[in-house]
């Protein structure tokens, strides 16, 4: 892959992808003010944390690698899903859909008859599935839900098995659509996320790894991607593609600079805009979100910070954080513990935040 031989030519010469400041190394020495980060993440104080790199102002200010290096690949697992926004609107921008409103089964008439018919499954929209606000049955976060993405992985055809879910209901304790926040309610679900990439890859003529590599990989020079592979050979876009942290703090920084990647935009402004607007109210805990990506108000220091995240299971976390001008891309193996994200919120909401507005 070109990128790979551009980023070879770069380890003993300054860094100049956009995303990072010029450095004389591959790996620059902690900083002063990230040196506690490093010693505490060494110390085994976060456990499986096995990166971080942070950004401010596109420009390197933290790396630290604590398993592999620069060049391994870290399966960051639902990140994935925010790529697929963003792909999604590159698939709008070049015609080949029209736009979210156009309804899901608009592609897979194959797939029919359906089980558990009925005439609403016919008004499930794109954006329905990018806000995980469909009224499919489907909730990886509930073990006793249909849709539960580990139920899924269990059969081949995973947009059948999404579109064959029966439709919610909604009993007393629930709040349905209409008195929802944003007239949606919110229920995650990876399937939903893995039936829009067999819509795009149905869309555009195009695997989506290939989709994926002319309008991101190729223009931002992102080396050796890895991609899931579903069952019956589409690319998984509900997780599991694996990166380089770099390239995933360099795919958040895309997403601050609203699409614009060094003097070009790859993506619309205006569809970055919309993707990382508030669509859906997950909680008052989490607070909301937009297309494929968490929009969480971090409280530090007595200050409050709107952000913009990729979340992954394990305690990956890509953050953006607009008043900061900051990217912050942790990776994590975390992925049988519980308390997973709440020790990478808990690294960078003392640690990395604290470093940077120290500065």
């Amino acid at each position: 892959m070109r990128a790979t031989t551009f980023f070879i030519a770069l380890t003993s010469l300054a860094i100049t992808q956009p995303g990072f400041a010029q450095s004389p190394r591959t790996q620059p020495a902690s900083r002063p003010d990230f040196a506690s980060l490093d010693a505490k993440v060494r110390a085994g104080e976060f456990q499986k944390i096995t990166s971080v790199v942070v950004l401010q102002d596109g420009k390197l200010l933290h790396e630290a690698y604590f398993d592999g290096d620069a060049e391994t690949l870290r399966n960051t697992r639902s990140v994935t899903k925010t790529i697929t926004a963003l792909l999604m609107g590159a698939a709008i921008e070049r015609g080949h859909i029209k736009d979210v409103r156009q309804p899901v089964m608009r592609w897979f008439s194959d797939l029919k008859p359906l089980a558990n018919a009925d005439p609403r499954k016919e008004r499930i929209t794109i954006e329905d599935l990018l806000t995980m606000s469909s009224l499919l049955e489907c909730d990886d976060e509930n073990s006793f839900s249909r849709g539960n993405e580990e139920r899924m992985y269990l059969v081949e055809d995973w947009a059948k098995f999404a579109m064959d879910l029966p439709i919610k209901g909604f009993p007393p304790w629930a709040t349905p659509p209409a008195k929802s926040p944003y007239g949606r309610a919110w229920a995650y679900c990876t399937a939903g996320v893995s039936t829009l990439g067999v819509l795009l890859e149905r869309a555009t003529h195009k695997p989506l790894p290939q989709f994926a590599e002319e309008v991101l990989y190729r223009p931002m020079a992102i080396s050796k991607p890895k991609w899931a592979i579903a069952p019956l050979g589409y690319g998984q876009a509900g997780g599991g593609t694996e990166y380089r942290t770099r390239d995933l703090a360099n795919l958040a920084e895309l997403i601050r600079r609203g699409g614009e990647w060094n003097g070009r935009q790859i993506v619309p402004r205006a569809w970055v805009q919309t993707m990382t607007a508030p669509h859906a109210h997950i909680d008052d805990e989490r607070g909301d979100y937009g297309y494929l990506t968490w929009l969480p108000t971090y409280r530090i220091g007595g200050q409050d910070y709107p952000a913009m995240a990729m979340l992954g299971t394990g305690g990956n976390r890509v953050i953006i954080v607009p008043k900061l001008r900051l990217v912050a891309a942790i990776t994590s193996a975390n992925f049988r513990n519980r308390d997973a994200h709440a020790l990478s919120q808990k690294l960078f909401e003392e640690l990395i935040v604290p470093a940077v507005t120290a500065r």
